[in-house]
């Protein structure tokens, strides 16, 4: 980059120091939440295991989203996201302590998966077929193969863009391209799978080909909105206002909107399949999720994550509206976490919607912990990329 570009930024801009502050209020509230999850243990292990679980997809949910988004716009050279991409970097990094949190899963296996159980792999045909895949090993080797790939994606990334800041060492840019065009391939392949292992062999019987892409479009959609959610805090908190213009938001608010777009695609087209062909071990997964009072957390998705979010945004100007887009980032952003509690939860309570307080204590905890380490992190660097070969053009965007 050019030495005067760097220059002619705002110092103030460069840093959120504040951060520092928010992260001693979010990391406290969001450990003494999850402590209060895995407390749950003691008092009703089988709900303790589904409500952590639930928190577990959501956060991976978003985490996997912010690192699709990082590898997108290195790959396509994309200068438009430039002056906002430290911030899905900061999120994405986080996936080196996913590993953690997946450990309370492997101890609540035999609540969680029904094909570990062995009274029902020995009554069950259809689960012993699936055994060479749905086994024990297996399943840890592959858990292991995932964390190892987005791991390995979201710290190098961050780490080069880092220390591309420092040095200015454009190899730095390049590599980052070399490393995301295979990291698409292994991010789709790896969430793919993952999504098959945590939620949809719950159900021995149950397959969907589309659950993967199901499970992404979630994913990258609430990643987007809470990309939306922490850019325009920072515009009001920073000078960051002084680097990102309208134009860069409606850009991000666009995005959105597409997004909101596929997943409803993807959702349906997934639901239309299983139910034109009408084959029993295929429809009961949405049986059981249409049955009773779930059926109105459906009704919920279908109108609340596409049908009001594309209304909203689907005027130009509303894609650059502050509030607007803040208001819906958070609506769709809860709305994800519900959408992996109507995955999971009627598994345990088919029937009627039953929320516990574990629920509520692994939303709050995991999501608090993630929001105070993103600004633990973000307080220790620059904001943008500053000596980014694109971050010129960037600046220039009307």
């Amino acid at each position: 980059m050019k030495p005067d570009i760097e220059s002619n930024l705002p110092t103030e801009s460069l840093s959120f120091p504040e951060g520092r502050q928010l992260a001693r209020i979010f990391l406290p509230a969001g450990m003494i939440a999850l402590i209060l999850t895995l407390s749950g243990i003691f008092f009703n292990a089988e709900r303790f295991f589904y409500s952590w679980l639930t928190g577990f997809t959501f956060i991976a949910s978003i985490l996997l989203g912010a690192l699709f988004f990082v590898m997108v716009q290195h790959v396509t050279r994309s200068s438009w996201s430039v002056v906002l991409r430290r911030i899905p970097e900061t999120i994405s990094y986080q996936l080196i302590l996913l590993p953690v949190f997946f450990i309370p899963i492997l101890f609540g296996m035999e609540y969680l998966y029904e094909w570990i159980r062995p009274e029902r792999i020995a009554t069950d045909e259809l689960t012993q077929h699936k055994l060479p895949y749905l086994n024990f090993p297996f399943f840890i080797l592959r858990n292991i193969l995932y964390f190892i790939v987005w791991g390995f994606l979201g710290y190098k990334l961050y780490k080069n863009s880092i220390a591309l800041d420092h040095s200015g060492d454009l190899s730095l840019d390049k590599k980052q391209r070399v490393l995301s065009a295979p990291g698409i391939l292994l991010f789709a392949l790896t969430v793919a799978f993952a999504s098959f292992d945590w939620m949809m062999s719950m159900d021995s019987h149950w397959f969907s080909t589309m659950f993967g892409v199901y499970y992404f479009s979630m994913s990258f959609q609430a990643a987007l909105a809470l990309i939306v959610i922490i850019t325009l805090f920072l515009i009001k908190k920073t000078a960051f206002s002084k680097i990102i213009n309208q134009a860069h938001i409606h850009d991000l608010g666009a995005l959105l909107f597409g997004f909101t777009v596929f997943y409803a695609y993807i959702a349906f087209s997934q639901f239309l399949l299983i139910y034109y062909a009408n084959i029993p071990e295929e429809t009961l997964w949405y049986y059981y999720r249409f049955e009773g009072s779930w059926i109105y957390l459906a009704y919920l998705f279908l109108i609340g994550r596409f049908v009001l979010p594309f209304i909203l945004l689907l005027n130009k100007r509303a894609k650059s509206n502050h509030a607007l887009l803040t208001g819906v980032s958070i609506w769709i952003l809860f709305l994800n976490f519900l959408e992996m509690f109507w995955i999971i939860i009627p598994i345990l309570h088919k029937g009627a919607i039953s929320v516990h307080w574990l629920d509520v204590a692994s939303f709050v905890g995991f999501l608090c912990l993630s929001i105070g380490f993103f600004f633990y992190l973000l307080a220790q660097n620059s904001l943008i990329p500053k000596k980014d070969p694109l971050l010129a053009e960037s600046l220039k965007k009307h």
